[in-house]
């Protein structure tokens, strides 16, 4: 074959494994995930709202959150970040003593379309085998950083027994605009019984003190819920299932 044809072969080679890398993208589109893969976006009991944070553990405000969901007896599932969860081992085990669930949201906050499948698969490990040495229990669910999900971080999640699940309503608590209200108008205009909010309980990858927004909005929100007669709590009692396929990779 002659060199223009390899290169041709080559660089088409190359682009279908660019899309089939990038292909479960499509599922960042909330409306159409929320739709067409209601268990991917954490759609759940129709009595029932799953509460999740992301980005912790952060000695700054989480323990906020804490004291608020004790205060309106309410559990949560916590997406945290390997790397924040090695720097604060005491406050990963005060959020499981508390009775929340603890989940992995990889080890560092970073893009997995920018990531190949060995890196993606290095990373959801060290942050699953992190947590479980840390909670004594092993992780059920996975969330990717920016809710980007590749064909790499598919297959990852199913080798560590792991479930990949996003949301159905976002509070956008992360910007330098948010305000208690804004997060608060921002989850209920999507917000329904079976739904799955996404906030945030640091602000280590956002706007300073933008944690501050969805720490204000919580008890309208909790309070939203009670008025439409929705319970409120981890995703571990959402009825989506916890989906784990085979045997899980060993931490070795």
């Amino acid at each position: 074959m002659k060199p223009r044809a390899l290169l041709r072969v080559g660089t088409a080679a190359a682009a279908t494994l660019a899309a089939v890398h990038a292909a479960p993208v499509l599922s960042t589109c909330g409306p159409l995930r929320n739709r067409l893969m209601p268990r991917l976006a954490g759609t759940g009991r129709p009595d029932h709202v799953a509460l999740t944070f992301d980005d912790g553990p952060d000695p700054y405000s989480t323990p906020y959150f804490l004291t608020l969901l004790q205060k309106y007896d309410v559990r949560a599932t916590f997406f945290l970040l390997g790397s924040m969860a090695d720097k604060a081992p005491a406050l990963v085990k005060e959020i499981a003593d508390a009775g929340h669930e603890i989940a992995v949201h990889g080890w560092a906050h970073r893009p997995l379309l920018l990531r190949g499948p060995r890196a993606t698969h290095l990373d959801l490990r060290r942050a699953r085998d992190t947590i479980t040495d840390l909670t004594g229990t092993a992780p059920h669910w996975f969330r990717p950083p920016y809710g980007v999900m590749t064909t790499g971080a598919y297959l990852s999640a199913l080798r560590l027994g792991l479930t990949p699940v996003l949301w159905t309503s976002w509070g956008e608590d992360w910007t330098r605009h948010a305000t208690p209200d804004t997060v608060h108008r921002t989850v209920t205009a999507d917000l329904h019984g079976g739904g799955t909010i996404l906030l945030h309980d640091s602000d280590c990858t956002s706007y300073p003190a933008a944690w501050q927004s969805a720490l204000g909005a919580l008890p309208h929100l909790l309070d939203h819920c009670a008025a439409n007669g929705w319970q409120v709590g981890p995703l571990r009692d959402h009825g989506i299932g916890k989906g784990r396929p085979g045997r899980p990779e060993s931490a070795a």
